[in-house]
């Protein structure tokens, strides 16, 4: 659980960043404002793929122990934030290039998809963990919800 909360942490941070790093970056180099660049897309990326998710899926690790599934959390784990990295960078090096007016090349686009294919995975497996959590998990009624005999 600890690493998703600093997981998450992370992500909240680095997409606050973005966001400084894009209005910053766009007015140093006059960029005009309304224009479309990669670069708004960062934040939102970070943020919401990055630090809300990551707190969903603590809360659901939280009632339903998605980690003793072992390696193949893991696998969700790592794939996902891959996936949340690759992506990111590559909106960053797109945005940053269409700021300076430079063109880019086939590779950006690539690398970006590659990176939502790594999220794919990432969330195939989480669905796969959580079906297999809902199969053994059972939920008890709170308190005030319970009926004695």
């Amino acid at each position: 659980m600890r690493r998703l909360y600093f997981a998450s942490l992370a992500y909240m941070i680095t997409g606050v960043l973005s966001g400084l790093f894009y209005r910053e970056f766009t007015k140093a180099n006059d960029f005009p404002a309304g224009q479309f660049t990669q670069l708004g897309l960062v934040h939102t990326h970070l943020l919401t793929l990055g630090f809300i998710v990551l707190l969903i899926v603590l809360l659901l690790e939280k009632v339903f122990a998605l980690s003793q599934h072992g390696k193949l959390f893991d696998w969700f784990f790592w794939l996902y934030n891959a996936g949340l990295i690759v992506t990111s960078g590559g909106l960053v090096w797109h945005g940053t290039l269409t700021v300076l007016g430079r063109e880019s090349s086939a590779m950006t686009s690539g690398i970006a998809g590659l990176g939502h294919m790594l999220l794919t995975a990432g969330m195939v497996i989480f669905f796969i963990i959580l079906g297999r959590s809902l199969k053994t998990t059972t939920i008890a009624a709170p308190a005030a919800q319970r009926v004695e005999a």
